[in-house]
């Protein structure tokens, strides 16, 4: 069986996100993979990822992917990274693309007239850099991290979401936006935590140890039931 599958739909960081998760967990079974039924047997599942959400919808289809992310993103401890993080919402600026609706909120660009600094620079979009996160609500994935610890950003585009009980963590470029959210077995951050050094390795270590308290409830359910 699978320790952690990182779905491959041709596009993102695979690479070093699988290596990042094997050297946080050496005796982890890692795969980077674009079968579905692999995917479907791992026991935690990954969507990282980089570049446009238009091409990414486009891809993870393509490839017969979006059942198998949609049934991990309902059934196991699952982390979106970057485009991980905004294909789980609804709407996209980016094309005007879906995503896979599985929060509530739309994905916006950041707006070029509220780009400037309080020295009244002008700040470039897309925002790449380090940037630190203010953990708005308490998870086992923040577990060893130290609030307003920096971590790696590289994007142009934000979710906005009108249900505050999504957010975990936010940043600001300049305005605050959300930069990560949780609910039940799904987390997922905007910025590349395989880039952001012993912050971004203690949050993967984290998600291998993670065992979601409604995925294991519905187990002992299940147990008493059979």
């Amino acid at each position: 069986m699978i320790d952690v599958a990182v779905i491959d739909y041709g596009m993102g960081n695979l690479r070093s996100v699988s290596k990042a998760i094997e050297h946080v967990s050496p005796g982890a079974r890692v795969a980077v993979t674009n079968d579905p039924a692999l995917v479907a047997q791992a026991a935690r599942v990954v969507f990282p990822g980089q570049g446009a959400m238009p091409d990414c919808m486009r891809e993870m289809d393509a490839r017969g992917l979006r059942q198998a992310v949609l049934d991990a993103a309902c059934s196991k401890p699952f982390l979106g990274i970057c485009i991980g993080l905004q294909m789980l919402f609804e709407m996209s600026e980016e094309g005007e693309v879906a995503g896979l609706g599985l929060l509530p909120g739309r994905v916006r660009r950041f707006p070029p007239a509220a780009m400037v600094d309080v020295g009244g620079a002008r700040l470039k979009v897309p925002h790449m850099g380090w940037n630190r996160v203010q953990q708005v609500a308490a998870h086992p994935l923040w577990q060893g991290i130290a609030d307003q610890s920096r971590f790696y950003f590289v994007h142009s585009y934000y979710v906005e979401t009108a249900e505050p009980g999504l957010i975990a963590g936010t940043s600001a470029y300049p305005q605050p936006f959300t930069c990560a959210i949780a609910r039940d077995n799904v987390f997922a951050v905007q910025f590349h935590p395989e880039k952001s050094d012993a912050a971004g390795l203690r949050l993967l270590a984290n998600f291998t140890q993670w065992q979601p308290a409604t995925l294991l409830a519905g187990r002992r359910r299940a147990a008493a039931a059979g």
